[in-house]
């Protein structure tokens, strides 16, 4: 079967995951993240894609950003997987592929979603067990917005300055968020819809989609197609 197209929109949240091939690690070092990073700043600024959130692991990176042109996502993607990868080896000696084929992504409604999955996203390193809290990683996107730095690469979203109406309350509501977590249902349609490519949100949200792109946006229906009319 062949595969989807991916979805990709300007002025659309996009949410993206790239991960090491066979899981291997992606970054040794802490020059492997600054490098993997500054390459990454340097080109969303380039190609005019607002970054939200984002969390660097050592198998795999997640964004959640905003293009301004459709195929502002899959250059950024392609030109920063490009241009780390010939960094990466010629630092440590090695060659060939470092990534698992092709990146990981989908749309997103902000308006239902995005907070969720910044929360998902900064909640990453506590899932795999790298960190107790969140805001104890430092290779994320948390701790601008829960105010412990400022990171001037960082453009916060819309829908993250409904949290409050200054700095301080917008901080502490965000912190609170992702103290309280995501319950069982939220983490798996956001992980279901990045790992497979479907647009996440409600009805209205994948009609405004459709009118857009032709491409399938939510998974098909089980069973053989209806036999037509004769």
């Amino acid at each position: 079967m062949a595969r989807l197209a991916r979805l990709t929109l300007s002025g659309q949240v996009h949410h993206v995951l790239h991960r090491g091939n066979n899981r291997q690690a992606i970054v040794l070092d802490d020059t492997d993240r600054e490098t993997l990073l500054d390459l990454l700043w340097a080109r969303a600024q380039q190609l005019k894609v607002a970054v939200h959130a984002y969390v660097l692991m050592p198998d795999h990176f997640q964004l959640l950003c905003t293009p301004s042109t459709t195929d502002g996502v899959p250059r950024l993607m392609q030109g920063v997987g490009r241009d780390y990868v010939r960094c990466f080896n010629r630092r440590h000696g090695r060659s060939g592929t470092l990534w698992e084929g092709r990146y990981r992504s989908t749309l997103i409604q902000a308006e239902r979603h995005l907070l969720s999955c910044m929360v998902f996203i900064d909640l990453d390193p506590v899932r795999e067990g790298l960190c107790a809290e969140a805001q104890s990683y430092p290779w994320s996107s948390h701790r601008h917005h829960a105010g412990q730095l400022q990171d001037r690469h960082i453009t916060p979203h819309a829908m993250y300055w409904t949290l409050g109406n200054t700095p301080f309350a917008r901080e502490a509501a965000y912190a609170d968020l992702v103290r309280a977590g995501l319950n069982a249902q939220q983490m798996g349609a956001i992980a279901d819809a990045l790992w497979h490519g479907w647009a996440l949100g409600d009805p209205d949200y994948l009609a405004s989609l459709s009118k857009d792109t032709e491409r399938r946006l939510t998974p098909a229906r089980a069973g053989r197609p209806p036999k037509k009319p004769s």
